[in-house]
């Protein structure tokens, strides 16, 4: 039976780095986030609210393949980012800052509620909490252009989603890590740690 780990957590958090790892480790296939070639993205960060609908629906639309295509084609696979962060953070998020009418939100969150129907949770959801100053030091490491003008209040608030969401989540098995403390991508220890940890959960699935 094949198996599904899904990695969570706000900008900076480490996601993309924990899937690689994770993958190369068990020999899975890694499913990554399409960030070089979202064609909204740039614009999002430069007037959030005209182009906060299009990014989101672009996002759904392409997790929801993905989960569909990780079921479909029966293989291992770690992904990076769930379809859920979309709906319950980011969504929720931009419409509370009043850069998503109620009217978009409201039709959006009508899609995600159908399309949740369609969809498997993964086997296990590894959450990487980590604190703003955390998140900045490696949004800051990573260089992204279109990252620099992330306000840290905005970085906040996703924090706060993200810690509200974890606390209810019932969908499958949940890991929790903390990467102010553990430094995976540069200490094999860490790494070391979080892999007994996915095992121990994995072999709970048999």
């Amino acid at each position: 039976m094949s198996k599904h780990i899904a990695v969570a957590g706000n900008i900076g958090s480490g996601k993309t780095t924990l899937t690689e790892m994770l993958a190369r480790h068990y020999g899975w296939e890694p499913h990554f986030e399409e960030v070089d070639h979202n064609p909204y993205l740039n614009d999002f960060y430069e007037d959030m609210q005209r182009w906060s609908f299009n990014l989101q629906i672009y996002f759904l639309n392409s997790r929801f393949r993905q989960v569909v295509d990780i079921r479909r084609n029966n293989r291992n696979v770690v992904q990076d980012r769930t379809i859920y962060e979309d709906a319950f953070i980011f969504a929720p998020n931009l419409h509370a800052m009043g850069l998503m009418t109620s009217r978009d939100f409201n039709n959006y969150s009508a899609l995600f509620e159908l399309m949740d129907g369609f969809i498997q949770a993964p086997d296990l959801l590894i959450y990487l909490r980590a604190s703003v100053p955390t998140l900045v030091g490696q949004i800051q490491k990573r260089g992204r252009s279109y990252e620099t003008s992330i306000r840290l209040d905005y970085l906040q608030r996703l924090n706060e989603r993200y810690e509200a969401w974890i606390s209810t989540y019932d969908k499958g098995r949940l890991l929790v890590i903390d990467v102010d403390h553990n430094h995976f991508p540069e200490s094999a220890e860490d790494l070391g740690e979080i892999v007994s940890r996915v095992d121990a959960e994995l072999n709970g699935l048999f």
